[in-house]
């Protein structure tokens, strides 16, 4: 059984049970790290995004296919074993088309796509990154 959560926090930071409203981008963050996921959700959520997160392939996929709202915006770690991120947006992609994805890495992307993990026209936000440059790239996803 897939185990992911729908987080949203209200002006405190509380986190609160509410349905995904569309003024209120859904991302789903797909990290391996319980932690930085944690945190990446955080910082999306005190900017007005709902969350979704999901720690390994199965939980991500899983996500998307059993989601019954939009997600927008897939947020994955490029840096975790194997590029996993890749696949997983691959397999993102395949149940949910319209997807936009933006990976986050240590990784320079110019070395990424020398590497084969990525292509030109792929998003990556730099690690580490502030609260700011997060929601930026998260915005900019949606824009495209």
């Amino acid at each position: 059984m897939a185990t992911y959560a729908a987080r949203q926090t209200d002006a405190e930071g509380a986190a609160v049970s509410a349905p995904t409203l569309p003024q209120h981008p859904t991302v789903l963050v797909f990290d391996d790290e319980d932690d930085l996921r944690d945190v990446m959700c955080r910082m999306l959520e005190r900017r007005g995004f709902t969350t979704l997160s999901a720690g390994d392939v199965d939980d991500a996929v899983a996500v998307c296919k059993d989601h019954e709202g939009e997600i927008h915006v897939l947020l994955a770690d490029l840096g975790m074993p194997d590029a996993i991120g890749v696949g997983v947006a691959r397999q993102s992609r395949e149940v949910r088309p319209d997807l936009r994805v933006l990976y986050v890495s240590g990784l320079p992307k110019e070395a990424a796509v020398r590497q084969g993990l990525l292509d030109d026209a792929d998003t990556v936000l730099q690690k580490p990154f502030t609260t700011d440059s997060l929601v930026s790239a998260v915005r900019n996803a949606l824009d495209e």
